[in-house]
């Protein structure tokens, strides 16, 4: 009887992950990210010699805007954040709105069915484009208020991490 030994690697659930900011506590209630979309340009070169074909090269490369939803609750995190960019308590008044903090990063932690961390996405130089309060309302829907938030960025990149421990099954034959 000999031992054969099968690896099985399902993918991972979509519905396993949280947000956090780097260095900092994962934020409350994320429900969806999407967004995460890398485009490079790519740059037709002919050759004075081949007028028949083109070689092609890659080019600028660009990162799509990140959105972020999660339901109404009475945390501010969100708010404070697009508040950094713009503040309407200092619109009419001619006042400047400071930039100071306004650039954060961002970590995305995806986690398999056992919660071990098996993906982690960190996005840098995030600011807040979009802000969306509260979806829209509607007193005949039986729905949770969400609210959204677009997040530009400047890149992301996948962090290391370990493996997590694969099963291992016996072939009985």
């Amino acid at each position: 009887m000999s031992e054969s030994k099968t690896r099985r690697r399902d993918p991972y659930k979509n519905f396993r992950f949280r947000v956090k900011f780097a260095g900092g506590d994962y934020l409350l209630g994320v429900s969806k990210v999407t967004g995460f979309k890398r485009s490079t340009e790519v740059i037709k070169h002919r050759s004075g010699g081949d007028p028949a074909t083109s070689a092609k090269l890659p080019g600028r490369t660009e990162y799509d805007a990140i959105t972020l939803e999660r339901g109404v609750t009475a945390d501010k995190v969100f708010a404070q954040w697009a508040n950094r960019v713009w503040s309407f308590a200092n619109s009419g008044q001619g006042l400047e709105t400071s930039l100071k903090d306004f650039r954060r990063d961002l970590i995305v932690d995806v986690f398999d069915e056992g919660g071990q961390k098996v993906l982690s996405y960190q996005v840098f130089n995030c600011w807040v484009s979009e802000w969306q309060p509260v979806s829209d309302l509607d007193s005949n829907a039986n729905a949770v208020a969400v609210q959204h938030i677009k997040v530009e960025n400047e890149g992301w990149v996948a962090e290391e991490v370990s493996e997590p421990q694969e099963t291992s099954f016996e072939d009985p034959a």
